[in-house]
């Protein structure tokens, strides 16, 4: 029996982004730029020392489109010696694909040079390719971009749904063309995609999205034609055709971009590709941890001691912290976020958020408002603002008479 095609699936590294960052002096860059590609050293490591045969990049090398030299330089470095191991696809995704269709994307110049073993996919093709284990029919779709996919009489005078249904079934013909190809190839067959699904649940690209998403529907993707569905674009790890096959795969970023990923778990995808019985599992990497620290210092003489006790109690080392901290308004320059962070030194970055109780809420007590009448709430109100006692009593008439013509009416 063949042996199977042993395969590594990974996305989204976005290197360049560095929120919470620090600028480490050795290498003149972000420590958070070091962590992406740290991350990708994990992926290089593993397939190398596990004797991959193919590696399936499904998009977003950069956080920009035109990203910064010595990030292009690293990115490169580690792109080559996983290509020298094995043949190695660069598809191109939305972070990496410029707005015009004539400009180069962030990844062409592999292309340009021709770098042994690398294949990008700028635009949508399928081609058998030859690996120590056998050969693979691999075909990919970059992210769909309008104006790549639709002529421009096709686009004039279109409202922005009916273009968008123009789009997907663009996208829907390119599909069934590789899927057509696939099967004249009696071999293992991969698709490669970084696009939107409409069923996928979402992560925090949302909040760095480049251009416009048209979701397509699990279906179009669950095509026996293929042994395994690589996908990037959308951040959280997920299988969206568990029941197979194929198995359709989002393996997710490979590092966190901010708290709303805080509980993902971030890795990778490893590969056992066969024709119809194809079995991958999931490889978690050693992201950055986010923890969020949650205190109530509203009753506390000293916040800023509450919060230093409360975050050496908790997992932060290494991790980059967020303390929601609850105050008073009075205590806000009490709250001294130097201290803090001079406590927290094993932390990566430290970031606190204050919630403030407004005054008049905390002169409410336990008392709601649904629980005050109008007049109650008029009094509190002028009392807060510091009216003098005759002053309110005689807003207080007045406010009577107000509310009772209203009720006549």
């Amino acid at each position: 029996m063949t042996e199977p095609i042993r395969v590594v699936h990974f996305a989204d590294l976005h290197v360049g982004m560095e929120n919470y960052g620090r600028l480490d002096p050795t290498t003149g860059t972000s420590s958070r730029v070091r962590d992406f590609l740290d991350r990708l050293d994990e992926v290089v490591d593993y397939a190398i020392a596990h004797d991959g045969d193919l590696a399936v990049f499904a998009g977003d090398a950069f956080k920009s489109r035109d990203p910064e030299p010595t990030q292009q330089r690293e990115f490169a470095a580690r792109i080559k010696r996983l290509a020298d191991a094995m043949p190695t696809l660069l598809l191109v995704g939305n972070h990496d694909m410029p707005g015009m269709a004539a400009k180069a994307s962030s990844v062409d110049i592999f292309g340009a040079l021709e770098v042994p073993g690398v294949i990008v996919g700028d635009k949508a093709e399928g081609r058998v390719v030859h690996t120590k284990r056998g050969d693979v029919f691999l075909a990919w779709i970059p992210y769909p971009m309008r104006n790549r996919l639709l002529a421009r009489e096709e686009s004039q005078g279109k409202t922005i749904d009916e273009l968008d249904e123009a789009l997907r079934r663009a996208v829907a013909d390119v599909m069934s063309g590789l899927a057509g190809q696939a099967q004249s190839n009696e071999m293992p067959r991969l698709l490669a995609g970084h696009l939107a699904v409409a069923e996928a649940r979402l992560g925090s690209e949302r909040t760095i999205l480049l251009g416009r998403d048209v979701g397509l529907a699990t279906s179009s993707f669950a095509d026996p034609a293929w042994d395994y569905v690589a996908l990037g674009h959308i951040h959280r790890h997920q299988d969206l055709h568990p029941g197979g096959p194929p198995s359709v795969v989002y393996s997710g970023s490979l590092e966190r971009i901010d708290f709303g990923e805080e509980d993902e778990a971030k890795g990778f995808c490893w590969v056992e590709l066969a024709r119809r019985a194809t079995r991958w599992q999931f490889v978690p990497v050693a992201a950055r941890p986010f923890r969020t620290i949650r205190i109530d210092g509203r009753r506390a003489d000293d916040p800023t001691s509450l919060v230093i006790e409360a975050a050496r109690g908790a997992d932060a080392d290494g991790a980059v912290v967020r303390l929601q901290v609850q105050l008073r308004s009075d205590q806000e320059a009490l709250l001294r976020d130097r201290e803090i962070q001079a406590a927290l030194v094993g932390a990566s970055s430290v970031v606190v958020a204050r919630e403030v109780e407004s005054e008049g809420r905390v002169r409410l007590g336990e008392l709601s408002a649904e629980a005050l009448s109008p007049l109650q709430l008029v009094e509190r109100y002028f009392a807060d603002q510091g009216a003098e006692a005759a002053r309110v009593a005689t807003l207080l008439e007045r406010a009577a008479e107000i509310l009772g013509e209203a009720e006549s009416k």
